[in-house]
């Protein structure tokens, strides 16, 4: 039995978009920084008594693609292992303590932590750079959760037959605070795989995202290095929004937010105009996080939590990437 945990990242300068070549290439560069604060622990748990692989997701047996994802995952370990037969099946228990499909990047952090325990359960011996490049393959961001700090995940490029995920600097580089405004605990009607797919399908506003990513993502590398949040900020804001145009003008539109959302992201700005330096950021759901130095995130914490429908706050630093916390047999 192995235990593995790994927090979700959130992107600073956004992901959204595959390459048409397959493989789940991301379309655009991206930056994130795992976060320290929300969790997933996956247990891998090899059964030879077992006819398929077994999946339990918080507390719920899990089937349909859910369970073929796992699998899917545990497949690819044993093959890039060189392993011959067939895979010894697993028994998988996963749980988060944060809400799960709801654009808190949960996948990022399940199949993250599924790929260490994975990777020990089955003992194929992998290292933290192929694990990514595995993890990517299933779900994209979940390269990124391998990692700690700070983390580029390259855009795909015609011919690539690896692409991990790559670490920019670890989480003591800048001790930035991110605060996580949860606005509903259900899950979120249309997953980021669909979003993508009709967003690059059917928005007029999709290849100028393409375009215009990687200069965003830049600039956003530059703040990080230079730890200027001044430069960070704006940049950030527009990455998220860029992303959401891009999906709220396909067809149909993918409207993310709710009106939480909005009162979070105008409050979001009364804070600055007032002098407290706080930026928003939204992946693919409802949820706003908020980018802050640590000096003021109390501060902010309590102005968001006094927005009306704001369910709870989640504080948030920058973290660890994936690790194994428990082997047995």
């Amino acid at each position: 039995m192995s235990r593995a945990a790994a927090h979700p990242n959130i992107a600073l300068a956004k992901y959204w978009g595959k390459r048409d070549y397959g493989h789940n290439l991301p379309a655009v560069p991206s930056l994130s920084v795992t976060l320290a604060g929300m969790a997933t622990t996956t247990t891998v748990d090899l059964d030879e008594s077992l006819e398929a692989d077994v999946f339990e997701l918080d507390g719920a047996l899990a089937e349909g693609r859910p369970r073929e994802r796992v699998s899917d995952m545990l497949d690819r370990i044993h093959r890039r292992a060189g392993r011959q037969g067939p895979r010894p099946r697993a028994r998988v228990v996963s749980a988060n303590d944060f809400p799960t499909a709801a654009g808190l990047a949960s996948s990022a952090s399940a199949f993250a932590a599924l790929a260490v325990a994975g990777n020990a359960a089955l003992d194929a011996g992998l290292d933290a750079s192929v694990l990514s490049h595995l993890a990517r393959e299933v779900s994209a961001s979940s390269g990124r959760s391998l990692f700690g700090g700070y983390v580029v995940l390259p855009a795909g490029q015609p011919g690539d037959e690896m692409l991990a995920a790559e670490p920019l600097v670890g989480p003591e580089h800048w001790d930035l605070r991110l605060l996580v405004a949860v606005t509903t605990e259900g899950e979120k009607a249309v997953g980021s795989t669909s979003g993508m797919i009709r967003t690059a399908e059917t928005s007029p506003l999709y290849r100028g995202w393409v375009d215009g990513a990687p200069a965003l993502f830049e600039q956003i590398k530059e703040a990080v290095l230079a730890r200027d949040l001044s430069a960070l900020g704006p940049a950030v804001e527009q990455s998220a929004l860029a992303m959401h145009a891009t999906a709220i003008a396909a067809a149909p539109g993918l409207l993310y937010w709710n009106g939480v959302t909005l009162e979070v992201m105008h409050a979001v700005r009364r804070l600055r105009e007032d002098g407290l330096e706080a930026y928003f950021t939204i992946d693919a759901g409802p949820h706003v996080k908020v980018v802050c130095r640590a000096a003021d995130a109390s501060a902010i914490a309590e102005a968001l939590g006094g927005v009306l429908g704001v369910r709870r706050l989640i504080h948030a630093e920058p973290g660890e990437g994936a690790r194994l916390v428990e082997a047995t047999g």
